[in-house]
């Protein structure tokens, strides 16, 4: 299933259902990736489709299987390009929008949602984290980051994206530089223990 057949697939999901936005999907999915430990599926499944937690064992039955089958791959396909540092094609729609940071805007937007949900990343307040977040967040609203000031001005020493195709590179090269610092090299996310 292609993005813009689960876009379509995702519309004709229930209407107990709100899902993201498949961009959003995208970059929530990175987001998740790149924490030190590794999120479980019944934590961002029912986010990324609109659900609630207690929902998780029933989806099978409410979602169609294409539907969880393409998020499932993905989130594989995204893992494994994550772990291994290489480039990834971010779900992008480009709707011929001359603002490049307007094309990108959904995908950050997922991205930072997973960042609220999931704050263990950030949490390590390492400094290395202010150059991607500022690769992301320069394609948001300046007025939603009034509490990262040191990203804002890292931000504003950066130059505009020219084009889409560099505004996508920010993507990629911010979640590979987040993975860093979650998820060094050669060493997979700590799995969660239950109590």
């Amino acid at each position: 299933m292609t993005p813009d057949q689960l876009d379509q697939a995702l519309a004709e999901c229930p209407a107990a259902f709100e899902p993201l936005d498949v961009c959003a999907i995208d970059g929530y999915l990175c987001a998740i990736l790149v924490q030190p430990r590794t999120v479980p599926e019944a934590k961002w499944l029912p986010v990324v489709l609109g659900a609630s937690e207690s929902s998780v064992a029933s989806l099978p039955t409410l979602i169609p299987p294409a539907v969880l089958a393409t998020l499932h791959d993905r989130h594989r396909v995204l893992n494994s390009a994550i772990a291994a540092r290489r480039w990834f094609d971010p779900w992008i729609f480009d709707d011929g929008q001359d603002d490049p940071s307007q094309a990108v805007q959904a995908w950050v937007a997922g991205f930072a949602m997973a960042l609220e949900d999931h704050h263990e990343l950030l949490g390590t307040g390492s400094e290395a984290l202010i150059r991607p977040l500022a690769l992301l967040y320069r394609h948001l609203d300046p007025e939603d980051l009034e509490d990262a000031q040191d990203v804002m001005a890292e931000m504003t020493a950066m130059e505009p994206p020219a084009d889409l195709a560099e505004a996508v590179e920010d993507l990629v090269q911010a979640t590979l530089l987040l993975a860093d610092i979650g998820r060094p090299a050669g060493k997979a996310p700590t799995r969660r223990v239950r109590h």
